[in-house]
């Protein structure tokens, strides 16, 4: 999330493991001569278990078979990635190998000539991974990214919490999950963990909205004509204040981190909520925020996003990304062979194994052993339909304005209508 992919992604602390990095090292000036010395700098945001390693593994494992190659690893956490590679990129020197979900971000990074064409560089391997992972990645029918996960938005909710507060089944329509919400508080339970301070996660819920009652192409207009001041998008806000009329999220939330150990991971992970609409990523930053380090088990249950009575578009239309990585513009030559290998069928059989990754090489989904993540997968399998989180489909200056308006409308500082003119504001000056 913008990620978000939200963030999409792994989110949590950024530990003290992550290293000090300074900005002007992000260049690279060593030779092209792929049997010389090589640094590959290498930013990604899987900076807590249980990936966190396991990069680390791959990347030791690399620079041993190929003694001339260094990988100077460089783990942030989600909000610190993208301001240091705003920072970076406005200077012109992006990392080497960099988290990237794709979309308008992408877009942009390619048009200011930040990022490489790889087309022809992964054209004898990308057939290997799932069509729908590389979409975002590709630009006018070229690639400049490749994605090692992919998956969905969806709600994680505790079944213990969903039992104890009588609910039988989850909420297939809005007006349930309304009701369920009700129940949940009934009986003295947090019934959603958000966190309000980071706005990303909040712009699912309206994302979402917006696709059960207008339609994908309500979405696809709209970033097309530029107007988001429409009806559709009034009552995605509309109905997402029906929610937020219920004060269903815990305590504090407003100032409420995703990954802090206090946030809405560890919230959930420790039993004091009920449900949380997050990516696929969730059980795994459950489980590393949680006290126990384990998160809920085979407690945790997961639910597509409920249908919206006379909505235009269906349950079966899916909200969400995946994770990449994008290749900077001075990358040295063993960049896109380390890339290749962290894609190799072997390492994304063990990322998937974790259960922090659904992976994209379609030989390694048997590695995907968690319950939950097997719904998730079958579920995207499945779907009629697919929109890339808003904050990275749009231009960033509109997808940071979409979550800037939809925690507004959360804390209730401004009504459905006037944070689609002000989003539709911004998307008419790009």
């Amino acid at each position: 999330m913008t990620a978000h992919l939200s963030r999409r992604s792994l989110l949590g602390l950024a530990g003290a493991s992550a290293g000090a990095f300074l900005l002007a090292g992000c260049g690279n000036d060593e030779s092209a001569d792929p049997d010389g010395p090589q640094t590959i700098n290498w930013w990604h945001i899987q900076n807590t278990e249980p990936m966190l390693p396991v990069w680390a593994a791959m990347a030791k494992e690399y620079e041993t078979a190929h003694t001339n190659v260094k990988v100077a690893i460089q783990p942030l956490e989600n909000e610190a990635f993208k301001t240091k590679l705003t920072t970076a990129t406005q200077a012109g020197s992006p990392p080497d190998l960099f988290q990237s979900w794709g979309g308008g971000v992408l877009k942009q990074q390619i048009e200011a000539g930040l990022v490489k064409d790889i087309t022809d560089d992964v054209k004898p391997w990308i057939g290997s991974l799932l069509p729908v992972s590389v979409e975002p990645y590709t630009v006018d029918g070229k690639i400049y990214g490749v994605p090692f996960d992919v998956g969905m938005v969806g709600f994680w909710y505790n079944k213990e919490l969903f039992t104890r507060a009588g609910i039988t089944a989850p909420p297939a329509t809005w007006g349930e999950l309304l009701t369920t919400v009700s129940k949940i508080k009934n009986a003295g339970i947090t019934p959603i963990a958000l966190a309000g301070k980071e706005k990303w996660p909040a712009h699912f819920y309206w994302s979402y909205l917006v696709m059960r009652i207008g339609g994908l192409d309500a979405l696809k207009k709209a970033g097309t004509d530029h107007n988001f001041d429409t009806p559709d998008f009034i009552a995605a806000g509309a109905r997402l204040k029906e929610l937020v009329a219920l004060s269903p999220f815990q305590k504090d939330f407003l100032a409420a981190e995703y990954g802090s150990p206090d946030g809405q991971a560890a919230t959930m992970g420790n039993g004091g909520a009920a449900m949380e609409l997050m990516g696929q990523w969730a059980p795994a930053v459950q489980a590393s925020s949680s006290t126990s380090k384990k998160g809920l088990g085979d407690t945790l249950g997961f639910f597509p996003f409920p249908s919206v009575d006379g909505g235009k578009g269906t349950s079966t239309e899916v909200f969400g990304g995946g994770n990449g990585f994008a290749v900077g513009k001075d990358a040295p030559p063993a960049t896109l062979d380390f890339l290749k290998t962290l894609l190799e069928v072997a390492n994304q059989r063990k990322s998937a194994t974790t259960g922090a990754v659904l992976p994209t090489v379609k030989d390694a989904a048997d590695a995907i052993a968690d319950a939950n993540n097997k719904v998730v997968a079958s579920t995207l399998a499945s779907a009629t339909g697919f929109q890339l989180y808003l904050d990275q489909a749009y231009p960033p200056a509109v997808g940071q304005q979409v979550n800037d308006s939809i925690a507004e409308l959360v804390a209730g500082s401004k009504t459905p209508e006037q944070i689609v003119k002000d989003i539709t504001t911004v998307a008419k000056s790009q």
